[in-house]
């Protein structure tokens, strides 16, 4: 049995534009080393990316004294930044947890309280850091974890994850990325001499997560090396892309994008009905292809003629917005009109002939397509019939001399 309806066809596209970011540094020597935001500034700039930024790093600085800190709160107030990014003293977060409970998470709580009173569309990065090479030995005798680099490291993670969940934020692992990078090469050298600090290494694996982080995309093939040996920057590369987008969920990284989607299904007489199936959106806005306009969350629209149609959905938070378009051709039982000539396929439901009634069109080719796109068959030359006798049941999409398009049914 067959019956007769018109396409609709999927469109989708993700944007890889060239994107600018706003960007503000609190934080200490670890994000002051090297220059860190030059380097993504860099970075970004040789994938064709901007990076807008200010900092406030002075050596040891705590979240303490960042969140009473004049310099700092006022650059917090000097931009709609996109990102404000907060790093704690190197030690701090990797102290007992009753101990980081009292002395790191109240001040995390103030900059962020500061930062969404700014801009409630900035999202605050947390920073996470790395254990030191060879753990923390003078806090070593006092809390056993911190004698080594790994139990230094994972009190660092756990800290700053916390953190990130706490306030729904960002986490850019650039400890995690350290710990990646130690387990794959120990011989590289990500250090300074004080056994803490970055070496160019390790300023530069922690550019590359923080490229990954704010921009979503992955710095692997990036030119830009900050004079390290293409070997190692291509190396460097792979982990941060390895470390961050195995673990989105994790750090929290798009999990409050806005992801526009919807689906659709043809009703009668050239109606269209559209579900929103957008992923954090609060403000919807439809283009239904025909210069008409919606902004309802769910409407149905019906259509004056069987089209195509290319439907666009603008969805959005306040903050940030995706689109998603889809042509839609609607049904009209079975006819097609376009160009002032009517063509109707018949009956409805088909056993094994359809006839096409087309009046005075000469036909004089055919395709008939699965739901894929792929071309199943191409009839030349053709009278008023087609044979789907031999077509298994299925739904199927017609092509009449390359103009006028139907859905068949089976």
């Amino acid at each position: 049995m067959k019956s007769i309806v018109f396409t609709i066809s999927l469109l989708l596209s993700i944007g890889v534009s060239a994107q600018t970011k706003k960007a503000l540094f609190l934080g200490n020597s670890y994000t002051g080393a090297n220059n860190l935001p030059n380097l993504i500034y860099q970075l970004a700039l040789s994938n064709g990316d901007t990076l807008i930024y200010d900092s406030n790093t002075p050596g040891g600085y705590q979240l303490i004294q960042h969140s009473t800190n004049a310099t700092s709160l006022s650059k917090i107030q000097a931009d709609d930044w996109d990102y404000v990014v907060l790093q704690e003293q190197s030690q701090k977060p990797s102290f007992p947890p009753a101990q980081v409970a009292t002395d790191v998470y109240p001040y995390a709580d103030v900059l962020v309280d500061s930062i969404y009173s700014n801009n409630p569309c900035t999202e605050p990065v947390f920073y996470m850091t790395w254990g030191r090479e060879n753990g923390d030995q003078g806090n070593c005798a006092s809390y056993p974890p911190l004698c080594t680099y790994e139990g230094m490291q994972d009190r660092l993670r756990t800290s700053y994850l916390e953190m990130t969940n706490d306030h729904d934020a960002i986490c850019a692992p650039a400890g995690s990325a350290w710990w990646y990078s130690r387990t794959l090469d120990p011989g590289l050298g990500l250090y300074t001499a004080d056994e803490s600090h970055p070496n160019i290494n390790g300023s530069y694996l922690t550019a590359c997560v923080f490229y990954a982080t704010m921009w979503r995309k992955s710095p692997v093939g990036l030119s830009y090396t900050a004079g390290i040996s293409s070997t190692t920057a291509s190396f460097l590369q792979q982990v941060a892309h390895t470390t961050v987008f195995d673990s989105l969920d994790t750090w929290r990284i798009g999990t409050d994008d806005v992801a526009a989607g919807f689906e659709h299904t043809a009703g009668a007489s050239g109606q269209i009905i559209f579900t929103d199936t957008s992923r954090n959106a609060t403000n919807w806005q439809w283009d239904f292809g025909d210069g008409a306009m919606s902004s309802l969350q769910n409407p149905n629209y019906s259509y004056a003629g069987p089209g195509p149609y290319t439907v666009l959905l603008t969805a959005d938070d306040g903050c940030t917005s995706d689109t998603m378009s889809v042509e839609v051709f609607p049904l009209f039982t079975g006819v097609s009109e376009k160009d002032g000539i009517q063509i109707t396929l018949y009956p409805n439901p088909v056993r094994d002939q359809l006839f096409i009634d087309a009046g005075d069109l000469l036909i004089e080719q055919v395709e008939i397509f699965d739901l894929s796109g792929k071309l199943l068959t191409r009839i030349q030359s053709t009278g008023n019939s087609i044979d789907f006798s031999s077509f298994p049941s299925g739904t199927y999409h017609v092509r009449i001399n390359g103009r006028y398009d139907v859905r068949v049914v089976k």
